[in-house]
């Protein structure tokens, strides 16, 4: 079996910003590409963080009201910027959570849920940006079709990969949920199968209708 990885799933012409970028450099970016944020590199294309329309949006409130009273001092900012200087590095939210290409759809959605966030900039070896991973992006596997479904589980999965005879199980698939009918030589090996068949890349759930060869029914399913 095959499974689709962040790298297969990615957007590779990536939209970034370096780190030296203005806040209406952002701004014109975001605009320009319709997208909500971006990843921001160094020199050598690493990622340090991403910058954000709520980034923007912060340092904007903090700009004095045109509406309200005068106020002669402007406030003292850490980062030592006033106005519209302020650069990327200083409106980013760093560090930047990442992603390899090699990782499974699984990985990369538990990173995501671990850090809160939409989506993932992708690095190779040397930690520079060669993509961009989204929720839609891991999303896409379910868009597979119910009968690709059944060819995976049917042949790599029962036969080639458990060695089980073709006509063993039956394999029905509707929208993304399968039911296997049949017998096995052991109950033992119907965990096996339910577990390898939620592996399979847009697989929603599992039953099982199967039997052992003794005539011992097992009555199991999850997903």
């Amino acid at each position: 079996m095959q499974h689709r990885t962040v790298g297969d799933l990615m957007t590779r012409g990536v939209i970034q910003v370096h780190r030296n970028a203005s806040l209406k450099e952002i701004a014109v970016l975001l605009a320009d590409n319709d997208v909500t944020a971006v990843p921001v590199v160094d020199d050598l294309r690493h990622p340090m963080g991403v910058v954000s329309e709520a980034d923007l949006v912060v340092r904007i409130a903090e700009r004095p009201d045109p509406a309200g009273p005068v106020v002669y001092a402007a406030p003292t900012r850490t980062d030592g910027t006033a106005g519209d200087d302020v650069t990327a590095e200083a409106l980013m939210t760093a560090p930047a959570e990442c992603a390899r290409p090699e990782w499974t759809v699984v990985e990369a959605a538990r990173a995501m849920e671990s850090a809160g966030v939409k989506r993932l900039p992708v690095v190779d070896e040397a930690g520079r940006l060669v993509g961009i991973v989204s929720r839609g992006d891991l999303l896409r596997v379910f868009l597979r079709r119910d009968g690709a479904l059944r060819e995976e589980i049917s042949r790599d999965l029962l036969v080639r990969t458990l060695g089980l005879a073709p006509t063993s199980l039956t394999v029905e698939v509707a929208d993304g949920r399968v039911t296997l009918k049949g017998r096995v030589d052991s109950t033992e090996l119907v965990p096996v199968i339910e577990r390898l068949c939620l592996g399979v890349d847009g697989v929603v759930s599992v039953d099982t209708e199967i039997v052992s060869r003794s005539g011992e029914p097992v009555d199991e399913g999850i997903g």
